[in-house]
């Protein structure tokens, strides 16, 4: 079974914690990331808008990535609306765990 790789092509901040991200298949989501920002990793992104607007294209995989070696899988983004609600869950229980 193969499964379809997408990458991102282009994005744009149209929002605090929000990006308009544009995938090569020529499809686009508008993503709010502030409700999945908790954790180890993903956590200073929420904290530090100025480091979430750091985010940049990886040329290598390309996917988003930010400085703080945080990412998010292209196929994810691709799929937000079906991924979305786990990655809250996942989100809160890593700030339950922080608590």
């Amino acid at each position: 079974m193969s499964y379809p790789i997408h990458r991102v092509r282009s994005f744009e901040i149209v929002a605090p914690y929000t990006l308009h991200v544009r995938f090569d298949d020529g499809t686009e989501q508008t993503i709010d990331f502030r409700p999945v920002l908790a954790g180890e990793l993903y956590g200073p992104l929420r904290n530090h808008l100025e480091l979430f607007n750091q985010v940049k294209i990886d040329p290598e995989v390309e996917t988003l990535v930010w400085p703080n070696g945080a990412d998010f899988d292209s196929a994810t983004l691709h799929e937000w609306p079906a991924n979305e609600q786990a990655f809250r869950e996942l989100a809160r229980r890593w700030e339950a765990v922080e608590a």
